[in-house]
């Protein structure tokens, strides 16, 4: 709890110190996995709420940063065949992007963004899995980004994004590691509209 008031407080201190910037509301979905867990595709779909607030640094970039709630996980679509369960993740995430606008109507982002952990579990035909052999959850999530912003109209924005953790989020259940591959990891696919309160 403490170290969520603590990410809460770190964006409204930016929010407070861009107030006479723009800023706004996001709202989309997600599509995600969890690299490692024997599931492959972006098969698990989840909410993705938020707000913003940028900077401009100058007339053709600025820095953003974001506070979202993103549903994330894997999805297993032929459980009954192999038995390997879901996965359901809810983070707090907070993305800080440097923008680049290449032309009036599209502009590239790429970041760093880190999150928090608000719940998890896996779940089988059966419904939730109770038990406690199920691997924790680590309570933070760090990961790199990079997205493209479709402006369609003065105060509204699509954006697509694809993030990927570079820590792992938990353990791989043998405990083993090789190289880079030290455990399991979040990969979210999402498209997102962003909608500014003022211009």
């Amino acid at each position: 709890m403490k170290k969520t008031i603590l990410i809460i407080l770190i964006f409204f201190n930016f929010f407070s110190f861009s107030q006479n910037f723009n800023g706004g509301v996001i709202c989309g979905v997600s599509g995600t996995q969890v690299s490692g867990d024997y599931l492959g595709g972006f098969n698990k779909a989840g909410l993705f709420l938020g707000i913003f607030t940028e900077i401009p640094s100058t007339n053709y970039t600025n820095i953003k940063m974001e506070m979202n709630f993103v549903q994330k996980g894997s999805n297993n679509p032929e459980m009954g065949k192999n038995n390997i369960p879901d996965i359901s993740t809810s983070y707090v995430e907070i993305p800080i992007s440097f923008n680049y606008y290449q032309n009036e109507s599209i502009n590239i982002e790429s970041g760093l963004q880190t999150a928090i952990l608000l719940r998890s579990f896996e779940s089988d035909l059966m419904g939730k899995i109770e038990s406690d052999d199920i691997l924790k959850f680590n309570k933070w999530d760090i990961g790199l980004f990079l997205g493209v912003n479709y402006i369609i109209y003065s105060n509204l924005i699509l954006n697509s994004r694809i993030s990927n953790s570079i820590i792992p989020i938990r353990e791989h259940a043998s405990g083993l590691t090789k190289w880079w591959n030290k455990g399991q990891y979040n990969s979210v696919l999402s498209f997102t509209l962003h909608y500014y309160l003022k211009t």
